[in-house]
């Protein structure tokens, strides 16, 4: 058996990736990425931005769990502490009112 410093055991502080704005007020911060294409990220979205068109999710689900303020996904408000599982197939409209930050995981990319 490994602990942490075992091959394939990764660590990254968010305050040290810079975020990548994906559409005005929403930024991306990428933590990691496996070799299935597998990856985990987070993403603010500021007060009143909205995601540009709908966010598909292709290849497989999205996971969602909001860390802070309310997420709304263009139907229903989400507030702190929620989990989201979004099937493969699925879609939403992410955007707040308040603005919020989401961690993102894509199990199958």
């Amino acid at each position: 058996m490994f602990g942490p410093n075992a091959p394939g055991y990764v660590w990254k502080a968010a305050a040290d990736v810079v975020p990548i704005e994906v559409f005005p007020g929403i930024t991306v911060q990428p933590l990691w990425k496996g070799a299935n294409g597998a990856k985990a990220a987070i993403t603010t979205i500021a007060p009143g931005a909205v995601w540009v068109g709908e966010d598909f999710h292709d290849p497989g689900p999205e996971e969602v769990y909001v860390v802070s303020g309310v997420f709304n996904d263009g139907v229903n408000d989400y507030t702190a502490g929620t989990f989201l599982h979004a099937p493969a197939g699925s879609w939403h409209v992410p955007q707040s009112t308040e603005g919020c930050v989401l961690f993102l995981f894509y199990p199958e990319g």
